[in-house]
C-alpha cells in the first residue's frame, strides 16, 4: 500500500505548482529588467530569458486551463 501523507500531495499539486510558475516568472521579469538595464548589448542573454519567460507563461495557460476549464458556449 502506498499511501502518501496528505502534506507530501499538497506540495504536487496543480495549485501549488501554478504558484511556483507564476513566482518564477515575476522572478525573470525583474531579472529581465536588471539584465536589460545593466548590460543592454546583451541580446543573446534577453533573447534567452525572454524565451525561458514565455514558456512559463505557456506553462501557467495550460495550468490555468486545466485547473479552470473555459465553459462550453
Amino acid at each position: 500500500m502506498d499511501h502518501e501523507p496528505a502534506a507530501d500531495v499538497n506540495l504536487r499539486s496543480p495549485q501549488r505548482e501554478l504558484i511556483e510558475l507564476r513566482m518564477a516568472h515575476a522572478d525573470l521579469d525583474s531579472l529581465i529588467d536588471r539584465a536589460d538595464g545593466q548590460n543592454p548589448g546583451d541580446e543573446l542573454t534577453l533573447r534567452r530569458l525572454k524565451k525561458r519567460r514565455l514558456l512559463l507563461r505557456d506553462q501557467i495557460a495550460r495550468l490555468e486551463a486545466e485547473l479552470d476549464p473555459p465553459e462550453p458556449a
